[in-house]
């Protein structure tokens, strides 16, 4: 199949650019432009075409798209403008911007520039900075020439790159960049506006009165004991660190603690006023995002923007500004922003989540076969521990209990202490408030009856000095995951790198430990903290497998962690689940015996699942 490199260049200004508005808002905008655009068929030289949107519509329709997979350097800008403006749409999308973070690691640069110095492939130019605010007739024939000169040379650059990388790159993952890449650029989902502005004036009639109804007044906002008062109102254990200056406990409440930023991004939209006004905020994310949902339903479907490899373990992440990845569906909001996400007409949504995957995989991957078999045998592993921990029979178990059964088995697995439990239970809905001693004893039980579990967290330490020595090791069940001599990470069973760069040993307040590199500073890597980043790393790369599986039949609309979306024809939803539920039960090769499952609806709105 014939690979088309392309490169569009755009007009831009100091207030109309990517930097200050989404890719959605910058293309769909009545100032957008295109100056130029420069194609590459294989290995050929790449040419370059300027002229009027109906010039260039006709130049690109002299290229087999099609029938060819079509490359580019952060394909969901050019995929968007290819699609959205010229209505053209490739076989298969690859893209070197989310080759390279997969390769190279989040932490390190992904732009152009900095990936083919890494790669030593050429050298990108700075002809852009000079189109500052330029439109194409405001060009001299001299000034366009050279800028078509700079965009051939990103073309020719990033098919040397693509090529460079290609061959340490698993084929599975460049149809994945496929699959998450046409979520954006062919976007079906559809917004209901009349709902998104019914729930906007809502949010923000009841915030207005929030401060009344709480009995909180401004002066309130800034005193620590009634703010927190009010924070526990609204069942959230207020947030709290230790006093640089008294070495004491204290709550949590300024600009900088993430604990208390995170707040911004509560459930519950009271909280989010409560928090904004002691920020100083005019807006709560739920205001925001409502805002701009119902712009991008002004303007079109809804382009799911998803980005490639966006964490440490390779999960996928939300961006451009919309961030489907918490989009709340119970409480106070009602799941509002989900239900006005609709599927097409003649079209349902499909919603299917894999169940407690990462606690199988731990389960699995530790060889702890009482729990895999639990797992398999289909039984409520939450109730089995909590019979264990309170010494009574399963048909006992109070509903009360078995929460926290459900937080020992999804919490505790990767070396949580007592202090960090007792804190989880406490701040989770329902809250659960135990003593420390009682945090001690559950945290003992869960340890003496995984044993299998706890064994796998030494191992992986001593993989973490293995590493450090530039030495061989495997971590778990044989042929899953190892450390290569000389490597940089732990490798997937995918074939990419969980990267741990630059890891060091060093002595610290509980003897010697070991921290690895990022941008923002050294972060302590341990045992307990591998094993979490290779089993949410694993669970990664089934639900990726499986997504490819669902995208064979269906249209893959979104991946929210380890859930997949797809609309489906509505004469096949009750068919069509069946299949989505197979593939998300399948188990890859290398994973023989790991138990997966899953749970899904469907409905005609993401909030009907």
């Amino acid at each position: 199949m014939d690979i088309l490199t392309i490169d569009f260049e755009t007009y831009y200004d100091k207030d109309f650019s990517l930097s200050k508005i989404t890719t959605e808002e910058y293309i769909r905008n009545p100032l957008f432009e295109v100056i130029g655009v420069s194609v590459k068929l294989n290995g050929e030289e790449a040419e370059w075409a300027s002229g009027t949107h109906a010039e260039l519509h006709k130049w690109l329709r002299r290229f087999d798209w099609v029938n060819s997979m079509a490359l580019a350097h952060n394909a969901i800008f050019d995929g968007a403008i290819l699609n959205w403006v010229f209505g053209l749409t490739p076989k298969v999308w690859l893209d070197t911007l989310c080759m390279g973070r997969a390769l190279h690691g989040v932490e390190v640069s992904g732009s152009l520039a900095a990936l083919v110095e890494r790669e030593a492939v050429g050298i990108k130019g700075t002809e852009v900075v000079n189109a500052l605010g330029r439109t194409r007739e405001s060009f001299t024939p001299e000034q366009l020439a050279r800028y078509g000169d700079y965009c051939i040379n990103d073309v020719e650059i990033t098919y040397k790159l693509f090529n460079k990388m290609l061959p340490r790159f698993p084929k599975s993952e460049l149809k994945l960049i496929d699959v998450t890449t046409r979520m954006f650029t062919e976007p079906v989902l559809e917004l209901d506006t009349v709902m998104l502005n019914e729930h906007l004036q809502e949010v923000q009639g009841k915030k207005a009165a929030l401060l009344a109804d709480s009995g909180v007044t401004t002066d309130d906002l800034m005193s620590n004991p009634k703010f927190a008062e009010a924070l526990k109102n609204l069942s959230v254990t207020p947030p709290v660190k230790i006093s640089p200056t008294t070495g004491k406990e204290a709550y949590a409440f300024a600009k900088n603690d993430e604990a208390f930023l995170t707040l911004l991004e509560h459930p519950d939209w009271r909280v989010q006023g409560l928090v904004a006004a002691r920020l100083g905020l005019k807006s709560t994310l739920e205001e925001t995002r409502t805002e701009r949902f119902i712009g991008i339903g002004e303007r079109g479907a809804l382009p799911v923007p998803i980005k490639y490899y966006a964490a440490h373990t390779g999960r996928f992440g939300g961006s451009d500004k919309i961030n489907l990845q918490n989009l709340p569906s119970r409480g106070v909001n009602g799941g509002k922003l989900k239900m006005a996400i609709k599927a097409p007409e003649g079209y349902s949504v499909i919603d299917a989540d894999s169940a407690q995957i990462e606690a199988r995989v731990l389960a699995w991957l530790a060889e702890q076969d009482d729990l895999v078999m639990a797992f398999t045998n289909m039984q409520d592993v939450y109730k089995k521990v909590a019979a264990a921990i309170y010494g009574k029979p399963e048909g006992e178990i109070t509903k009360e209990e078995r929460f926290v059964g459900k937080t020992t088995i999804l919490g505790c697995g990767y070396g949580m202490g007592a202090a960090k439990f007792q804190a989880a239970l406490k701040s989770s809905t329902p809250s659960v408030d135990i003593s420390i001693d009682e945090a001690r004893r559950i945290i003992d039980i869960y340890r003496k009856t995984n044993h299998r579990i706890t064994a796998l967290w030494r191992q992986a330490q001593s993989a973490l000095i293995s590493l450090s020595r530039k030495e061989s090791a495997e971590i778990g069940r044989r042929g899953v995951l190892r450390v290569d001599e000389g490597g940089a990470g732990v490798t997937l069973p995918n074939g990419l790198l969980l990267r741990y760069d630059d890891l060091g040993m060093h002595e610290g307040d509980k003897g010697f430990e070991f921290s690895y590199k990022t941008r923002k500073g050294r972060i302590r890597i341990y045992g307990g903290k591998v094993v979490e980043n290779v089993c949410q790393a694993i669970a990664r790369c089934i639900i990726g497998e499986q997504m490819l599986r669902i995208a064979k039949r269906y249209k893959v609309v979104l991946t929210v962690h380890d859930a997949v979306a797809c609309v489906v024809p509505d004469a096949e939803a009750v068919q069509a689940q069946a299949y989505v539920e197979e593939c998300m039960r399948w188990v890859p090769a290398w994973a023989t015996g790991l138990p997966l499952n899953c749970e899904s609806g469907f409905g005609k709105s993401y909030g009907d699942c």
